[in-house]
């Protein structure tokens, strides 16, 4: 028998895979694919279920002869292997970034002879109704705080956007690019508190409170699904400190990073051009055990901040602190510099990295923004953070807008720059 192949990306099988396996088995053998966790991640989103349980669920489906493994979202090994005579797939791969996916796929069957199927895509209400409920497990906080830690598990190296309310959250959510013929998205998402501090006109300088803070986390929690970083600054007392980590590690937050300084909080990037005072390697490993004493599972993750290159402390100083604060409890170093050169994150992260394999290391390029993510990795790096550029990109177009409004009389002259509202309302979940 000819062999016909699909692979399946989901946590629950409803009537449009159905439908896929109705239409293969009138060409051949039905063999399906279920992508693997890794792939998934990078391309889809969290799986709710295993990897195992996904495969057990496909196998039980009458018509379903084969099951095996598609480890990326790419079919190339797939094909390569079996040699497929058909492959088939919904209709919806023909636009959007997951064109690239069908158009390798035609590519690489016109070699012998193979074929594509196209199904048209099922979407009605039901299916609809199981897509929403998977969303809403996946932003439960049971499911969102232990996925940070997951991805460190499976990801060369995690990416997280800046969001400050939930319309970024939506940009990073559902941020799909094709590049290359590799797709790729955001993995987590970074509430800054610079940003969130800017976005409701104040001052960076913790003025901001946290019950204002965790209300942008709600807003941001409500339409998403992808792990989230918190910015806590210094982190306050630590007798405030502890009742951030518990509120939120109940809200389902995966991580907060505090920074070694203590008084009025001043943006790390003017450095020494303003007084910044750190804090004791004693005093802040007192915080940190006391954040990981006060914690209920074993997901949520506090991440030390180092302000020593900042604060031209040196590299010994940078590494002392490092030790000291793992030490502590700390479930990750992040290391920052103001530097256009990256030379003193490599050497810290390279030194850091020959005695310590295991704790994750969090940079934040914004003045190093030339080097690239693999390059990080390759220095032992697992988390990188865009901070700041959603913010930074949409204040400059928002002030010309309104200079041209006010200069022209009438809106006619900005409109060619403007995304439709019809196009930002599909990046909105209607119930």
């Amino acid at each position: 028998m000819k062999m016909v192949y699909a692979c399946f990306t989901t946590d629950v099988i409803h009537e449009g895979h159905i439908n896929i396996i109705h239409e293969a088995q009138k060409y051949g053998e039905v063999v399906i694919g279920v992508l693997s966790d890794e792939a998934m991640i990078k391309y889809n989103r969290f799986p709710t279920i295993t990897f195992e349980e996904r495969q057990s669920l496909v196998q039980s489906i009458p018509g379903v002869s084969r099951v095996i493994t598609q480890k990326d979202i790419m079919y190339n090994e797939i094909i390569r292997t079996y040699h497929p005579d058909y492959i088939i797939h919904g209709d919806n791969w023909k636009t959007g970034p997951i064109r690239a996916i069908r158009d390798n796929v035609e590519k690489l069957l016109s070699s012998y002879g193979g074929q594509i199927i196209d199904v048209p895509y099922t979407y009605n209400e039901n299916v609809k109704h199981i897509d929403d409920k998977i969303r809403e497990k996946l932003a439960m906080p049971e499911f969102r705080r232990k996925q940070l830690k997951q991805l460190l598990n499976i990801r060369p190296i995690v990416k997280a956007l800046e969001v400050h309310n939930g319309l970024t959250g939506l940009i990073a959510e559902k941020t799909v690019v094709e590049h290359e013929g590799e797709l790729d998205q955001f993995d987590a998402m970074w509430i800054s508190s610079l940003c969130d501090s800017t976005a409701k006109g104040k001052p960076d300088i913790e003025l901001v409170d946290m019950t204002s803070r965790f209300r942008t986390i709600d807003d941001v929690m409500e339409v998403t699904t992808k792990p989230i970083i918190f910015d806590g600054d210094t982190g306050g007392q630590i007798e405030h400190f502890v009742y951030t980590v518990r509120s939120l590690e109940r809200m389902g937050v995966s991580a907060i990073i505090i920074e070694d300084k203590t008084g009025l909080k001043q943006n790390s990037l003017f450095g020494t051009k303003v007084p910044q005072t750190q804090d004791t390697i004693e005093h802040f490993s007192e915080k940190i055990k006391a954040g990981k004493k006060i914690q209920l599972t074993d997901d949520f993750m506090i991440i030390a901040r180092i302000e020593s290159l900042i604060l031209e402390q040196g590299m010994e100083d940078a590494l002392n602190r490092a030790r000291a604060f793992v030490e502590a409890g700390a479930d990750g170093i992040m290391i920052h510099s103001r530097k256009k050169n990256p030379a003193e994150i490599i050497e810290f992260c390279d030194t850091f990295r020959k005695e310590n394999k295991e704790t994750p290391l969090v940079v934040v390029p914004s003045s190093f923004n030339t080097i690239t993510e693999e390059e990080l990795a390759a220095h032992g790096v697992n988390i990188v953070i865009y901070a700041n550029q959603l913010t930074r990109s949409a204040f400059p177009a928002m002030e010309q807008t309104a200079k041209d409004i006010l200069k022209y009389h009438r809106a006619k002259e900005v409109d060619d720059r403007l995304m439709p509202i019809s196009k930002i309302l599909t990046l909105i979940d209607r119930l």
